[in-house]
């Protein structure tokens, strides 16, 4: 059990290492997750249905990137090696969003 509390202490320490407190960033991470969702369930209903999709996309979108946002406006000396992961994970967000919204028939 000691190891547990080793990871949660370094885990900790890295909110206060780069200005991010990590409960707000795992919060918005996991709490956006069915607001994505829903977001996305929005944007197929209405391109079967053949409505406006640029607000249900706009949505799905910021909930897609609220953590990493977060983690851009309050980080600091935030390693350069971070900002490339946080792209790779956009682009295979973006990428995988297309892919379900080309299979749901839109």
């Amino acid at each position: 059990m000691d190891w547990w509390l080793s990871f949660k202490d370094w885990f900790l320490g890295l909110g206060e290492v780069y200005g991010v407190n990590p409960v707000i960033f795992g919060s918005l991470y996991v709490g956006s997750i069915p607001f994505f969702t829903l977001s996305l369930g929005w944007v197929i209903k209405n391109i079967r249905q053949k409505k406006p999709i640029a607000i249900p996309i706009l949505l799905t979108g910021v909930f897609f990137i609220s953590a990493y946002l977060y983690l851009i406006i309050a980080g600091r000396n935030i390693p350069f090696w971070v900002y490339l992961f946080i792209m790779a994970m956009v682009a295979f967000g973006v990428i995988s969003t297309l892919i379900k919204l080309r299979n749901s028939g839109g």
